[in-house]
């Protein structure tokens, strides 16, 4: 893809992924090149990628064609899978491989769901487990769209290859370029008696120099527990410290169960091979069925690496090639809840330590307990900044914002208004924060007082679900005020939500046509003035 115009606007849009310094430095530089010796020059993606480290939106892409200009209207992390390929129902096999993915644009698998689909349909990558909040349903699409690929059905002819660029990406800018940052501390944020645990984490970037926006994600390499990478090996029979060679590296099993595979939800790989290895024919027909989706005992939601490996202990294949049959360890990502202008040299996160118990064994949740217990103060963790796809305050701190983010949810928003008191922002803020119990679970209380206080944060609505005999929700809140909050949106402020995609993001949304519908008299064409919204930038998601 090449880039060429007559004239000199600015050639990198606003939610390119590059921080405002670096824009303006590289439309400088675009402008300068494309007015040399009075004429024209074309820029290809792949040089602008080797003057900042970070790929374009698209680069190595072919533009778009008529039939991929659909608005993929499964684009919607709220929608079920089946719901989504309805959507995409005869569309080419690229589009199909879109809406299998989980449509959260997370970046965790190094893409965005577009360019992932896109990369696996020209054949660029051959992994179809990189999507991580897709899991496995996401993977078994992908495997079944595949096969049409394989089976004759080839991909759309792609554009002539740009000219390889001799790129070094930026050191911590993507998980393929990690760099060492030092964790700080950790500071429970639930009071006595709450039924979470969740930790307010700070990370110290002074020495590797990483810089943020409110809006970006903060991705970071966990370790598996040792304790679990333990009984794992056990159940193998091998010991932690034998070497093992796998696709061409050799480490202590201990290196591969701690820091290169995964060991939570058995893949379909796994009980592909344990298959090749069971004798019992009742259990190669189970595997067989586990292997394609498929619960013939009812357990499969509870079949983790070890628990699959008790559930067959007979079938024991060599170790390197259970390795070769796991998914690899990916990144984790976690909004940002600080912002630079408030907290220079530093970032933290407001994380969920997820523990739940599945017959006797605790199960852990692999970075939230990473944070919470398996590094101290002084630990060096491997970390990159993952910039924003169309998550970011509005360009004018006149502009007013409504916040909506329950929970964990609340974490970009507390960077939002520390950035927008260190700025001196004069648009209103409205947050509607809410949990399980106001006594236990009222993150950062001191400081929303604060925020309140020196009026960065102008509207605060609060909502419990656990603290009365009816449960009340954010977007019970939002119902409440609807005619007020229909004023801000009127007075044009950005609305932005972020938490649970599955149910909240959609109630949210819900909950917002229907105010629209009733205090902005738009009645059927309140979800066409949603879309709108989104459309303009002005209805943003963080949803996971």
């Amino acid at each position: 893809m090449t880039i060429q115009t007559p004239i000199l606007p600015p050639l990198v849009p606003e939610n390119a992924p590059f921080s405002a310094e670096q824009r303006a430095w590289l439309n400088g530089f675009f402008a300068g090149l494309l007015s040399m010796d009075g004429g024209v020059q074309a820029l290809s993606t792949d040089a602008a990628t080797a003057l900042l480290g970070s790929p374009l939106p698209g680069a190595g892409q072919q533009a778009p064609t008529e039939e991929e200009d659909d608005g993929a209207p499964w684009h919607d992390a709220s929608m079920p899978i089946d719901e989504r390929m309805q959507l995409a129902e005869g569309k080419p096999v690229k589009r199909r491989m879109m809406a299998a993915m989980a449509q959260q644009d997370c970046g965790q698998c190094g893409y965005l769901c577009d360019t992932y689909s896109a990369a696996i349909a020209s054949g660029e990558e051959k992994k179809l487990n990189l999507c991580v909040p897709g899991g496995k349903e996401t993977q078994r699409m992908l495997k079944k769209l595949a096969a049409e690929l394989d089976g004759g059905a080839a991909p759309a002819a792609a554009a002539p290859a740009a000219a390889p660029a001799t790129a070094v990406e930026q050191p911590g800018r993507s998980r393929e370029t990690p760099v060492e940052a030092t964790f700080l501390s950790r500071l429970k944020l639930n009071g006595e008696g709450s039924d979470k645990e969740t930790n307010h984490v700070e990370i110290d970037l002074s020495e590797c120099g990483l810089t943020y926006e409110p809006g970006d994600s903060f991705g970071l390499f966990a370790t598996n527990c040792s304790e679990l990478a333990g009984l794992v090996a056990a159940r193998l029979g091998v010991a932690m410290e034998a070497s093992v060679t796998h696709d061409g590296q050799t480490h202590p099993l201990s290196v591969w169960l701690s820091e290169k595979v995964a060991l939570g939800a058995a893949p379909d790989a796994l009980f592909e091979l344990l298959g090749q290895y069971a004798e019992d024919a009742t259990d190669k027909a189970r595997l067989a069925k586990l292997a394609e989706g498929e619960d013939p005992d009812g357990d499969l939601a509870t079949l983790d690496v070890l628990a699959a490996l008790e559930k067959f202990p007979a079938a024991t294949p060599p170790v390197a090639e259970l390795l070769g049959a796991l998914d690899p360890l990916q990144p984790r990502l976690y909004s940002i809840s600080s912002a630079l202008s408030a907290d220079p040299g530093k970032v933290s996160l407001t994380v969920d330590a997820v523990r739940y118990r599945i017959g006797e064994r605790m199960r852990l949740g692999l970075a939230s307990t990473y944070l919470a217990n398996r590094v101290e103060p002084g630990s060096k963790l491997k970390v990159y900044v993952q910039k924003a796809h169309g998550f970011a305050l509005p360009k004018s701190g006149d502009t007013p914002i409504i916040m909506v983010g329950p929970g964990t949810g609340v974490a970009p928003f507390r960077s939002f208004l520390r950035d927008r008191r260190a700025t001196h922002a004069t648009g209103g803020a409205w947050l509607f924060f809410g949990h399980q119990r106001e006594a236990t679970d009222f993150f950062y209380r001191e400081e929303i007082a604060e925020l309140q206080e020196a009026g960065a944060l102008t509207r605060l609505s609060l909502a419990w679900s656990r603290d009365g005999e009816k449960k009340v929700y954010v977007q019970d809140r939002m119902r409440e005020a609807g005619a007020e909050l229909w004023s801000w949106l009127e007075k044009g402020a950005h609305f932005y939500i972020c938490g649970d995609a599955k149910r909240m993001a959609a109630d949210v949304e819900k909950a917002l046509v229907d105010i629209a519908a009733e205090h902005g008299g738009k009645g059927d064409g309140a979800k066409a003035f949603i879309a709108d919204l989104k459309k303009a930038g002005r209805y943003q998601a963080d949803v996971y």
